[in-house]
């Protein structure tokens, strides 16, 4: 019998795998819908360049939903895939957490974990972070002229510059903290799986499809599953979903937990009711495009971005379509709040996520302004910036959040205790962002992976 059972070797899978697999007597197995490469050396050489998003319509390293919305589908999940952003989220963020979920999510009790796991190139001697940690911290210092030039524009406009933005401090630009280590992105499989695949209490399997969970009661016992034409079944003392905020989501809702209404419409049996799915964030983004030279040399996606309040200016480095410059000008603290429903208990059907955005009237006076900072920092009219043209130019920065909510067991909204631990359903963990409560106002990596060795640490003891 394994003893603990991971679905899903994304950011937190990896995260988590690697921390309670230190424990010898403990034996842990995950299980990867995506392909599993059994060593680094086997990885596609665009996993390890931070340089390229391997996300376009050819590639099979995603999940794929509508809207635009992908979640990267491999060991390293979204991690393996993304631009290596790695910012903290401000200490706001984790008094609005903390106070629907309990004092262990306050920004002074998560700092520790951040340190932990720091190795900060730049300042990790500096208060406040860390040093010889798991995962590599720097900062680009040679920018392309794109970058440079944004920079520039923001210190003449009369922002501030901050050298470190994971610091307390808001306001102001600076340059992106970044997963990169040699020139090569440093994900999660890289920094914690790897290095621990080599002990015999951990087994990591792929292509394996997780398609319900194996429930005695209200116990998770296990899980079934689906590899090609073979199926079966694997049981835990312990089953712990780390498989993304659509993914994780959509099992509990396929097992009989989740909104009694879309239960029955689905003709579900009803194990748990439980407001899976509800109250979901992401943040809307708008591209604002225009002519430009092609970029020279290859570049991480963003070396600098700009925080006003809750909003985040991206001058991005790469081109999305051909002769166009895009600035990214993302809400990251909406008021509207989005859904995520089944429409089929088959697992090969996508969920689907409406993600409401620009409901509130707020969400849209937001990025209005955002739009005309950025107008005014790039010294090209923009306009008129009505709802036709924010509905023309909206996308998605695929960073889904609040599926499965964290919070009281009296709270209406919500899908896990503090701990992670399904309300009403034992021996069933979540830890992954589906459970954060509150939008975050930095890109998720981070917390991400915060979130997974906090967690993992609470298993531990």
């Amino acid at each position: 019998m394994t003893s603990t059972l991971i679905v899903g070797a994304g950011s937190a899978g990896c995260v988590l795998a690697a921390r309670l697999s230190a424990d010898p007597a403990r034996s842990v197995r995950v299980l990867e819908a995506g392909p599993a490469f059994g060593t680094m050396a086997e990885l596609p050489f665009e996993l390890l360049d931070p340089g390229r998003l391997p996300v376009g319509p050819e590639s099979a390293l995603v999940w794929r939903y509508a809207g635009n919305l992908v979640r990267g589908k491999l060991i390293g999940g979204s991690g393996a895939i993304n631009g290596s952003y790695f910012i903290r989220p401000p200490a706001a963020d984790f008094a609005a957490w903390s106070a629907v979920a309990g004092p262990r999510w306050s920004f002074d009790s998560v700092l520790p974990v951040f340190c932990d796991l720091e190795d900060d190139q730049d300042f990790g001697e500096a208060p406040g972070h860390g040093i010889g940690g798991p995962i590599p911290i720097s900062r680009t210092r040679h920018f392309t002229e794109f970058s440079a030039d944004f920079a520039q524009r923001c210190e003449v406009t009369g922002f501030t510059e901050i050298p470190d933005l994971n610091t307390p401090a808001t306001d102001g630009f600076g340059r992106v903290p970044l997963t990169v280590s040699n020139g090569r992105r440093s994900g999660p499989a890289v920094t914690h799986l790897y290095p621990a695949m080599e002990r015999p209490n951990l087994t990591v399997t792929g292509d394996t499809m997780v398609t319900r969970l194996l429930l005695r009661g209200t116990r998770v016992i296990g899980v079934e599953w689906v590899r090609g034409r073979e199926r079966g079944r694997t049981c835990a003392d312990q089953t712990v979903l780390c498989a993304g905020a659509v993914e994780s989501a959509a099992l509990l809702i396929r097992s009989g937990i989740g909104p009694e209404p879309l239960l029955r419409s689905l003709g579900v049996p009803i194990v748990r009711p439980a407001p899976v799915g509800a109250w979901c964030t992401d943040h809307p983004e708008i591209g604002v495009e225009f002519p430009g030279g092609e970029p020279g040399e290859p570049a991480v996606p963003l070396e600098y971005v700009l925080h006003v309040d809750d909003l985040e200016v991206r001058p991005y480095t790469q081109m999305f379509t051909p002769g166009l410059r895009r600035v990214g000008v993302a809400l990251m603290h909406p008021e509207s709040t989005g859904e995520l429903t089944l429409v089929s208990t088959d697992p090969t059907v996508a969920a689907h996520v409406d993600q409401r955005y620009l409901h509130g009237g707020r969400d849209r006076a937001r990025l209005r302004a955002g739009v005309a900072l950025t107008a005014e920092l790039i010294g090209r009219r923009i306009g008129p910036v009505d709802d036709t043209w924010l509905h023309a130019n909206l996308g998605t920065s695929q960073h889904l959040s609040g599926t499965c909510r964290m919070g009281h067991a009296h709270d209406e909204r919500a899908v896990v205790d503090e701990q992670g631990r399904v309300h009403g359903i034992e021996a069933l963990t979540v830890a992954d962002l589906s459970v954060v409560p509150v939008p975050l106002r930095r890109g998720p990596q981070a917390t991400t992976v915060m979130l997974a060795a906090s967690i993992a640490d609470h298993m531990v003891v």
